[in-house]
């Protein structure tokens, strides 16, 4: 009798936080399909009649320009951080490497807020505020400590022979590296990546703070323009912001059978 009870409270919990993640969902992709006095009459009502005005006044703003800017940003500071952790870690030995280890570790403690003023007036130095390879320079350095963190467990399981074997057999650092320390790195580093790219696609502060043009801005800080000018359409706000969950959604369902492989990846020896 209490294994019975105990399945329904576990279920009924599941139950709760699925219906808890999901109406929000529903809300957001019902609403954009509605217009905006089907909406205030229904606000939880389904769209039995689909309209896509809010679609095409969420695309004729600057949607598209701030959805250029966030993939430029996320593709070039996620690719960039995965190469220096992956190929640093894998083939770099350098003295007192524990130390720096356990101090870029220590980094993942400190908050990003703290840093906003000193890398703003570092910025405006160099002259390099509301540039892109200023912030995706920003990106790389605090997505550097966890993407350490991740994969230094990795990579200390992977077994010294194989890499011994093929540098014996004449293969440089850039050969080991492809073609044997990434076929075996497939799942963590997808998972980082994956890990890494909802950071940046949903990071506001830094790009609210260094990309100060609307012609730079990424799209979740465009979004936030977007929703004060149109505070009162709540259909074309919610189909802005449907717009920018599906690319995030996409990149989850392509990934998601390397997520879990890759979150246990180097908990045990020899995995």
């Amino acid at each position: 009798m209490s294994r019975v009870v105990g399945k329904v409270v576990q279920h009924g919990v599941l139950i709760a936080f699925t219906i808890a993640a999901v109406v929000p969902i529903y809300m957001m992709v019902s609403a954009s399909f509605r217009t905006q006095g089907a909406f205030l009459d229904q606000p939880l009502g389904f769209p039995t009649s689909p309209s896509l005005d809010g679609y095409r006044t969420a695309l004729d703003d600057q949607f598209p320009r701030w959805l250029l800017n966030s993939v430029i940003l996320t593709v070039g500071s996620v690719t960039i951080t995965l190469a220096f952790a992956a190929f640093g870690l894998s083939r770099w030995k350098i003295p007192g490497g524990d130390s720096l280890l356990a101090g870029m570790i220590a980094l993942m403690v400190l908050p990003p807020v703290v840093l906003v003023v000193p890398l703003f007036l570092l910025g405006t130095e160099l002259d390099l505020i509301d540039t892109f390879r200023f912030v995706i320079v920003l990106y790389v350095g605090l997505m550097m400590p966890f993407s350490v963190y991740m994969l230094t467990s990795y990579f200390r399981t992977l077994p010294p022979a194989l890499i011994e074997a093929a540098e014996i057999d004449g293969a440089g650092s850039i050969q080991v590296f492809w073609r044997v320390v990434l076929p075996l790195s497939a799942a963590p580093l997808v998972t980082l990546a994956v890990v890494n790219i909802l950071w940046v696609w949903n990071e506001l502060l830094i790009a609210l703070i260094f990309l100060q043009s609307d012609h730079s801005r990424t799209l979740m800080a465009g979004l936030t323009a977007f929703q004060n000018r149109y505070n009162l359409d709540i259909p074309v706000v919610m189909a802005g912001l449907s717009l920018a969950t599906l690319p995030i959604m996409a990149l989850y369902l392509f990934g998601q059978r390397f997520f879990l492989r890759g979150l246990v990846a180097g908990a045990v020896k020899g995995e």
